[in-house]
């Protein structure tokens, strides 16, 4: 039976890593998977972390499995974080949340919800969108219809087709939404443009689903979740998908959390038991270590701070980065890449074409996706020039 299934090709994106970790060229450059990287070119532990980490294995007295709903801690410390501590819907008792093995667990089991509750519900996304969120929702059988986003002329967000293609959802359908440095365009909503989607998604009936996993990344930990707090404090019923991976570097300790706001204490109550269920028969069982040392930077005042202080400062890094790149590049092409520094996140288009794309791979070691797509964390004070007089060969 097994040998009736023919190879697939490896995931674009971890293909092209892959590709670039054997290029013996001491001069490559990766800018391919979405890892924070530091100056170093290394993905580094976070010292809150750390102390956390190894509180923990001093205390820690069992290996058994931990509640399946998942750390309290950590899940009371996701909700404050990410709705605030004036949150009148936590005052309502009115949001459920569980712990998943990361952010993609947390689009899945908020997948398996919508499908509990309408068979086939159409979910709109983004054009474009992060690649794998097509494949973790529509595998439990939701359907898909896109909107307009991200206008690579002006290298800005196309709301005006946003707002047009949006006014097609109907009530029950769901807007799968980048709560903050959009993946992969790095071109975010402002305020009012959030007021503009609440509004719609009153007066339609859809539903936001909202994947944040950038939080602190592009303004700071507040002003980054203000969007999804407009829709929480607009709406009865938010989704959220929210990952530790990137804004605690958890990415190997699997590390989200999704919440449901409801109407109701009582549908909040509701929705959780039905996550349970959804997650007892897609993984069984929550993992703990991560979980367990955010809880503790989340809820410990000292450790918090750290944190905090070191997000800031990686915040700073990107936008940083930023700057420089767009200096650079202006200087080496004669063209304007400013519109980089006006993104948020680890994420821009350069605005090349697939073929220069493969030009700078094969005859320069710089490694970015077809669609010019670039970790922005991916550049360095060692890499910059060399990236910037790359790609004005093949511009």
């Amino acid at each position: 039976m097994l040998d009736s299934l023919q190879r697939l090709p490896p995931d674009t994106i971890l293909g092209l890593a892959a590709v670039c970790r054997a290029d013996p060229n001491p001069d490559k450059v990766d800018l391919t998977v979405g890892i924070y990287m530091d100056e170093a070119g290394v993905c580094p532990v976070f010292e809150a972390v750390k102390r956390a980490q190894q509180d923990l294995i001093h205390d820690e007295v069992s290996k058994a499995y931990i509640p399946p709903a998942g750390d309290e801690a950590f899940n009371h410390g996701m909700r404050t974080l990410l709705l605030g501590d004036g949150s009148a819907a936590l005052a309502d008792n009115r949001v459920g949340n569980i712990q998943t093995p990361g952010g993609c667990g947390a689009l899945r089991i908020g997948a398996e919800i919508i499908q509990a509750a309408k068979p086939g519900t159409k979910v709109w996304v983004s054009a474009p969108t992060w690649p794998v969120h097509i494949p973790l929702l529509g595998s439990v059988g939701l359907q898909f219809e896109t909107y307009r986003y991200y206008d690579p002329v002006n290298h800005s967000v196309n709301f005006d087709g946003m707002v047009e293609d949006l006014k097609n959802a109907k009530a029950g359908e769901v807007v799968l939404l980048h709560g903050c440095c959009h993946n992969p365009c790095g071109a975010d909503l402002s305020l009012q443009q959030w007021q503009t989607i609440a509004d719609m998604a009153q007066q339609q009936g859809f539903i936001p689903f909202v994947d944040i996993a950038y939080q602190g990344l592009g303004d700071g930990l507040e002003r980054d979740a203000a969007g999804l707090r407009i829709l929480v404090d607009r709406l009865p019923e938010v989704i959220v998908a929210a990952s530790c991976s990137k804004n605690m570097g958890l990415y190997r300790e699997r590390t989200g959390n999704v919440l449901f706001i409801c109407k109701d204490a009582g549908n909040a109550e509701a929705l959780v038991s039905q996550g349970l269920v959804a997650a007892r028969r897609v993984y069984s069982m929550p993992p703990a270590h991560g979980a367990i040392i955010a809880g503790r930077v989340l809820q410990d005042a000292t450790l918090n701070a750290l944190w905090q202080k070191e997000l800031g400062e990686m915040c700073g890094r990107i936008n940083g980065l930023r700057t420089a790149l767009v200096s650079k590049l202006n200087a080496s092409t004669g063209r304007d890449f400013n519109f980089i520094e006006k993104e948020k996140g680890m994420f821009s288009f350069l605005g090349l074409s697939a073929e220069q794309a493969v030009r700078l791979r094969e005859e320069h070691a710089v490694y970015m996706l077809d669609s010019s797509r670039i970790n922005v964390a991916g550049v360095n004070a060692a890499n910059i020039d060399y990236l910037a007089g790359a790609v004005a060969q093949v511009v």
